[in-house]
């Protein structure tokens, strides 16, 4: 029994520790600064290439790049292992990045987050995070059509890089219920009406 608690508690850590790493992408597409600064220890180092910095600086930094250059952005998180040692962690997370550039272009990248992670107060924070970039450039355009063409796309809320957007909602409701329902008539079988 204790070797079943023993793998619960590793697995509750292992979720903890991914909570915390996917609580960064959330709140850099959305530009929620709080919840990017409740994923790191307030003296965490972020090595993000051309910036060194702690969370603040590097969140204030990242945040007014993409405001800038992008109308939205997906980091999208893949594979994820980690390396739990007592009250430290290891963790590498693949990423792919698309953003909606404001000259109407995508831009895409791949690669991967290295983080040193501590548990502190018994909770789970990045220490150390290595930004390794794989890939990156621009996706060509195509004739597809473009999703903002289509009719009632956002009747359930429209997407915010702010606490605005619809996850951000509580309780999350149909707001297309408030739509005029069909006739039922027009859904009756010939003969049924």
């Amino acid at each position: 029994m204790s070797d079943q608690l023993a793998r619960l508690g590793e697995l509750l850590d292992r979720q903890d520790i991914f909570d915390s790493i996917k609580r960064v992408s959330r709140a850099i597409d959305r530009f929620d600064r709080e919840l990017f600064l409740s994923a790191y220890h307030p003296d965490a180092v972020i090595d993000a290439g051309a910036l060194v910095a702690g969370p603040a600086e590097v969140y204030d930094s990242g945040a007014a790049l993409h405001d800038e250059g992008q109308s939205a952005t997906i980091h999208h998180l893949t594979n994820h292992v980690c390396e739990i040692a007592g009250d430290e962690a290891h963790a590498e997370t693949y990423f792919l990045y698309v953003g909606r550039n404001r000259d109407g272009t995508n831009w895409a990248a791949g690669g991967r987050y290295n983080d040193r992670l501590e548990r502190r107060e018994d909770a789970w924070k990045i220490a150390f995070r290595l930004t390794i970039i794989e890939w990156s450039g621009m996706i060509p355009e195509t004739d597809v059509p473009l999703f903002r063409d289509v009719a009632d796309l956002h009747l359930n809320g429209e997407p915010s890089r702010s606490r605005q957007d619809p996850s951000y909602r509580r309780p999350l409701v149909n707001h297309r219920a408030l739509r005029v329902p069909p006739d039922p008539r027009a859904l009756s079988r010939p003969g049924e009406r």
